[in-house]
């Protein structure tokens, strides 16, 4: 049995039509139109689909859309690599629930390797993140770095989006925490179209609309990411500013799994930090509690 979906099929592939103007969509605008982008009519003709056939698709109904129909319609809205992944993993979820989605362990095993692995990275932050968003296991200088959000939840597993939407110390955390919460909605977005029957990954989202106006806003604009690297910004407590640069590693054959790291760029203020936040870790860590209590 597939995943009722059709709200969000309709909701995307609304806004994304509504996105495109017939001027990039290389058609003519003739006369007075009611919508800004393009009308159904003109996606199927673009798509090469019937005009009944894709308002089919627009009313939520995926279920057994083929994926050359996929990409044909990614094309004809101009959709990015993200949200073409997005849109095939919808048709996806409408279709029978696989077997093995429905055994997965709550929690997933951490193989020592990978421990050691985390522990060997004794320059960078390092943690290991579920598709959750969970961090499972964290080095002492990813600790250091999100102490703030270790502060609140000293025990692990701690979940980042928790902690972005619903801590009060995050938007000083986060000094571009506009910018790196909206980010934060689209990656969620992305995973729950890729594990669409987790229920705990559906728990969350829903935790997250009711407590968050910010979060069921943002939600509701159908905007998709994968950050698998760039740069984001921290206001550590106890070193000031910190610009550094993330890259998402994924653990082949543990799909679920990922371990994120953060570096700075030799020389600059943020690599000074860095090594001050390694000192700071070993001394003063243990009282960052207070630290923050106090803020």
């Amino acid at each position: 049995m597939g995943m009722d979906n059709r709200g969000e099929v309709r909701a995307f592939l609304t806004t994304r039509r509504a996105k495109i103007s017939p001027d990039q969509a290389g058609i003519p605008a003739g006369g007075s139109r009611r919508v800004a982008g393009l009308r159904r009519g003109e996606v199927a003709a673009l798509a090469g689909v019937s005009v009944e056939y894709y308002t089919r698709l627009e009313r939520g109904n995926l279920a057994g859309a083929s994926d050359s129909v996929l990409s044909a319609l990614a094309r004809a809205l101009q959709l990015d690599d993200t949200e073409t992944t997005y849109l095939h993993n919808l048709a996806r979820a409408a279709g029978p629930a696989p077997a093995r989605s429905r055994r997965r362990p709550s929690t997933p095993e951490i193989r020592p390797a990978v421990r050691r692995l985390l522990d060997s990275m004794t320059g960078v932050p390092a943690f290991l993140r579920t598709h959750r968003f969970d961090i499972l296991a964290a080095n002492p200088l990813g600790r250091a770095l999100y102490a703030p959000m270790f502060a609140a939840h000293p025990t692990l597993p701690v979940n980042t989006m928790r902690f972005t939407f619903l801590d009060p110390h995050a938007q000083a955390f986060y000094p571009e925490w506009a910018k790196t919460a909206r980010a934060a909605v689209g990656s969620l977005r992305t995973a729950a179209a890729a594990h669409p029957h987790d229920q705990q990954l559906m728990h969350l989202i829903g935790e997250l609309s009711m407590r968050s106006d910010t979060f069921r806003t943002w939600w509701a604009a159908q905007d998709v990411f994968v950050h698998t690297h760039g740069t984001k910004r921290f206001r550590h407590p106890a070193i000031g500013e910190l610009e550094l640069a993330y890259e998402g590693l994924e653990l082949p054959g543990d799909e679920t799994l990922t371990i994120v790291t953060y570096s700075a760029e030799p020389g600059t203020p943020s690599s000074d930090g860095l090594a001050l936040l390694a000192t700071w870790a070993v001394t003063d860590a243990g009282r960052s509690a207070a630290t923050l209590d106090s803020t």
